[in-house]
């Protein structure tokens, strides 16, 4: 049983992590730090200031200027490691370390240079070792975590990326563009892609990928828009389209994993 998650006061949701008894939230534009999850990343501030603070207190544990642009999007693979990015085009990763509501120390690791506009989404995956930033200038870059090192660009995108996801199971990445998603191989190649809307408005916030199994069909891909739907889809490699539906009033966002055996969604079927 969930125990009633913390009251959001600031603003809209930016990332919502399931642990076995509670559920954490924080508002856009912070990000919960694994494994422990009681400490965040806050950015976005007119002057350009980043923090770490308490998830429980909210107490400032650090406070600093950045000195890369205005942060748009970060990453988080692990309690040592955060990856930033925005305005400058550059991705920068970060080597953290925090103790006891401290912390030790927060230094640039590696700048890593591709992109020619803002960068707007991050995604990291440790079981395959990747980086991989989306950018207004229509292109997806992955690096190794490991080497931060270039690998390789995914074919450019029709308009600027706006949400990544990776499937840790399967190394597969879906990228998002205005109203498109597009499924694709680690290597870059192209598995599928489709116009996810039924309605002239509908630009795709956010993504994400259910993952319990590797071969278990149930696995789908779950896309939140700013027309309010999050759709969710079966399998785009075999032409499937839209499975459900669930039809909300505002703009949302998305952050999904799924741990459980059984999983379900409220939601109504969409005739297309």
């Amino acid at each position: 049983m969930y125990t009633f998650f913390q009251q959001l006061t600031l603003g809209p949701v930016g990332q919502i992590v399931c642990r076995e008894k509670d559920v954490l939230v924080v508002e856009k534009n912070k990000l919960l730090i694994p494994p422990e999850w009681n400490t965040y990343l806050s950015w976005g501030s007119y002057d350009q200031t980043c923090f770490f603070g308490n998830y429980t207190t909210e107490k400032v544990l650090f406070e600093s200027v950045s000195d890369w642009g205005d942060a748009v999007c970060a990453a988080c693979p692990n309690n040592s490691t955060i990856i930033t990015a925005g305005t400058s085009t550059v991705v920068c990763v970060w080597d953290i370390s925090i103790s006891k509501d401290k912390l030790k120390h927060m230094r640039l690791k590696q700048t890593l240079y591709g992109h020619t506009d803002t960068v707007t989404c991050l995604v990291v995956s440790e079981a395959h070792s990747v980086i991989i930033s989306g950018s207004v200038d229509q292109t997806c870059i992955l690096w190794d975590l490991e080497d931060l090192s270039y690998i390789t660009q995914l074919p450019e995108h029709s308009s600027a990326v706006s949400a990544l996801a990776i499937n840790d199971l399967t190394g597969e990445i879906v990228s998002c563009a205005e109203t498109h998603l597009y499924l694709w191989t680690m290597k870059g190649q192209l598995l599928a892609s489709l116009n996810t809307s039924c309605w002239p408005e509908g630009n795709i916030l956010c993504c994400c990928f259910t993952q319990k199994y590797e071969w278990d069909p149930r696995n789908v891909i779950i896309t939140g828009s700013t027309d309010g739907i999050v759709r969710v889809w079966p399998d785009l490699q075999n032409g499937c389209k839209i499975l459900k539906y669930g039809n909300w009033d505002i703009e949302m966002g998305l952050t999904g994993l799924a741990e459980k055996s059984h999983r379900s969604i409220n939601s109504y079927m969409c005739s297309l």
